[in-house]
């Protein structure tokens, strides 16, 4: 770099539309946002291709699934990459600000020998000897003056990347929310259309009354299932105990309380707590019949998924429930959604409660029984710790 490349009329036009293009350019770390957004586009991307692809109502439950688990996915990753951006770009603003002063020296040094004449720069009161020795301390001066020069670029650089990136990844983000409510639209007519999926058992609604209006706690429900069906329920040959450990949870959420903790009123449950974003996709883990699918005590909407005999997954605080009892789900079929709404997409850009779950405002309670009696949900599942 030369002492005249920062002139007066250079600030203010440092790498215009160029700035994307090097930063998609140069390679970056899965933490980088670009890299989140792009990561997305392409889980979306294979989302639509799946989707475009399904033929039968069954396929078509099946990819529209895909579709709104990959808009999960996707806004998570824009949500965490425009955060971050915004972060380091109020990091960035901070500390230029506070150099103030000191940029200010810097451009006017700069500045005045980038328009001095050269024949100036030569001149000396004290005459030829006296001017190399000026020479000799500008010798020594410039590369730090160039030195701060280059770091003055590369944070307004960054600056001018970081806003741009927040304004293309802001507009997809809002696409990508209006795609998700018409995927969950088009899954809930999808499920509603289905008849293909086999039955084990029709529930009696009569019975099923008269239990729910006779019980007081989730023991004593889910003790009473047999009961609500008419005739008797056909013995399953199903084993899913080579899974243990190793089922992922229902839904993409983060751990808030194990089993047995205790949560801020100081009560203790026999299940674990999962925050969950608003409007979260809940599927079943595992292959089952669904015992009861419905409202129940306080505890919201409740599934209640039987994987294998004298085994239950008890998932209560859905807002909207999917299927029907009896029936016989293929693994990562969908049970319903978490409640809340969508948040607009300022307050997803919004750095507050950076790190502190930000967005996570639903739960959903996961209880696992085994022979009647209930057992540690994380001896079934696997727990992702960044969820």
């Amino acid at each position: 770099m030369t002492r005249r490349a920062l002139g007066p009329n250079v600030l203010p036009a440092l790498l215009p539309a160029l700035l994307v293009a090097l930063m998609l350019a140069r390679p970056v770390l899965a933490a980088d946002p670009a890299e989140a957004a792009r990561q997305a586009a392409a889980k979306l991307e294979a989302a639509t291709l799946s989707l475009q692809g399904a033929t039968s109502a069954r396929d078509r439950v099946a990819a529209l699934t895909e579709t709104v688990q990959a808009f999960e996915a996707g806004l998570a990753a824009m949500r965490d990459g425009l955060r971050r951006a915004a972060l380091q770009e109020a990091s960035l603003t901070a500390r230029l600000a506070a150099s103030e002063d000191d940029i200010a020296q810097l451009l006017g040094v700069l500045q005045s020998i980038g328009t001095a004449p050269p024949p100036v720069l030569m001149l000396h009161p004290s005459g030829p000897l006296g001017a190399a020795r000026s020479g000799m301390i500008m010798a020594e001066v410039a590369p730090g003056l160039d030195a701060r020069a280059d770091r003055l670029r590369a944070d307004l650089d960054e600056i001018r990347t970081l806003r741009l990136l927040q304004e293309t990844a802001a507009r997809r983000l809002a696409e990508g929310l209006a795609g998700v409510q018409q995927a969950r639209a088009a899954l809930s007519q999808a499920i509603a259309d289905r008849t293909d999926l086999p039955r084990r058992f029709t529930a009696d609604p009569v019975r099923t009354a008269i239990l729910i209006g006779s019980t007081e706690t989730l023991d004593g429900f889910a003790s009473g299932l047999s009961d609500i069906v008419e005739g008797d329920i056909p013995a399953t040959n199903a084993d899913v105990s080579g899974l243990k450990g190793e089922l992922p949870l229902p839904v993409q959420g983060v751990l808030l309380h194990r089993a047995g903790a205790a949560d801020a009123a100081g009560v203790t449950r026999a299940g674990i707590l999962v925050a969950t974003r608003p409007r979260a996709l809940v599927v079943t883990p595992t292959a089952a019949t669904i015992r009861y699918l419905g409202p129940l005590l306080d505890l919201g909407n409740v599934a209640i998924l039987e994987p294998q005999a004298d085994t239950l997954f008890i998932l209560s605080g859905l807002d909207q429930v999917f299927g029907q009892a009896g029936e016989v789900l293929p693994p990562g079929t969908p049970v319903g959604l978490m409640g809340g709404s969508d948040p607009e997409t300022g307050e997803i850009v919004s750095t507050a409660g950076e790190g502190s779950g930000n967005g996570r405002t639903e739960t959903l309670y996961i209880e696992v029984r085994e022979n009647g009696q209930p057992v540690d949900p994380e001896s079934w599942f696997r727990i992702e710790q960044d969820g």
